[in-house]
């Protein structure tokens, strides 16, 4: 396969066979970044291009800020994996996906260098503004594949891709040492807790755009939810349980989406 650079700041091609057409009239209005989880950008590419990996993304970044198209934008990538996000479960097909290098939790997790985040922002912002991609709709994998996938992690700058016009943000409430929710509460909700409150958190994750059923009760499909939250908005502590903090900066997020 042959194509065209997308972007401008495409700097090397390697054509991966895995991908098909864009299904159900979707088109891409979603913008998803990861990162490979493996220990070279090299072992990366080549995983996203072997026909037996069934996986592919239409970008890379290594750590130097090299990018690499593998996938025509116009063309279904298989990056996503089971996903949804605002009721939409296809996610490959309304999506662009970029992978960037880093070993991930798994190996280490070392910060994201300057160079490689540069070009994040450079290649978000190109997309984002030809595919009219709207900010709220850059998300990372785990937001839309929370009970699986923890990537780009709590290391990556959400804020910084904000401040350069990429995506969402509010500033994380802090955590001040308060030491209750409320009457008769603790000082947060987590898994075996139930009522009016779990309720209310579990309706502002909905409508953010995370899967979640509203039951009222702490489950562990909550607790996925509330981690991958933190993993993207409240990045100082990430443990799946809505402490103080945690519930203030979901209820500005929302406001903030709502307004």
């Amino acid at each position: 396969m042959s194509f065209a650079p997308d972007s401008p700041h495409v700097n090397s091609f390697e054509p991966s066979p895995n991908f098909g057409p864009r299904k159900n009239g979707l088109t891409a209005d979603m913008l998803i970044l990861h990162y490979t989880g493996m220990e070279s950008a090299a072992s990366a590419i080549d995983w996203l291009t072997t026909p037996e990996s069934s996986v592919s993304a239409h970008y890379l970044i290594d750590e130097a800020g090299v990018i690499t198209q593998m996938v025509p934008e116009e063309k279904r990538a298989w990056h996503a994996g089971v996903s949804c996000w605002a009721g939409e479960e296809d996610i490959n097909s309304c999506s662009i996906g970029i992978e960037i290098q880093n070993p991930g939790l798994d190996l280490g997790y070392p910060d994201f260098p300057p160079e490689q985040i540069a070009s994040v922002i450079a290649l978000c912002k190109d997309i984002c503004a030809r595919n009219d991609i709207a900010p709220r709709r850059v998300l990372a994998h785990s937001d839309v594949a929370p009970e699986r996938k923890p990537d780009p992690g709590e290391k990556f700058p959400w804020d910084q891709l904000y401040e350069n016009g990429v995506g969402v943000w509010v500033e994380p409430v802090a955590m001040t040492g308060e030491t209750s929710l409320g009457p008769g509460l603790g000082p947060a909700l987590g898994p075996g807790d139930e009522g009016d409150e779990v309720r209310a958190l579990q309706e502002t994750l909905v409508d953010i755009g995370y899967r979640l059923d509203v039951s009222g009760i702490y489950c562990l499909q909550t607790a996925g939810v509330v981690t991958a939250f933190q993993r993207h908005w409240r990045q100082d502590l990430v443990d799946g349980r809505a402490d103080i903090s945690t519930i203030k900066t979901i209820a500005a997020l929302g406001e903030k989406l709502a307004s």
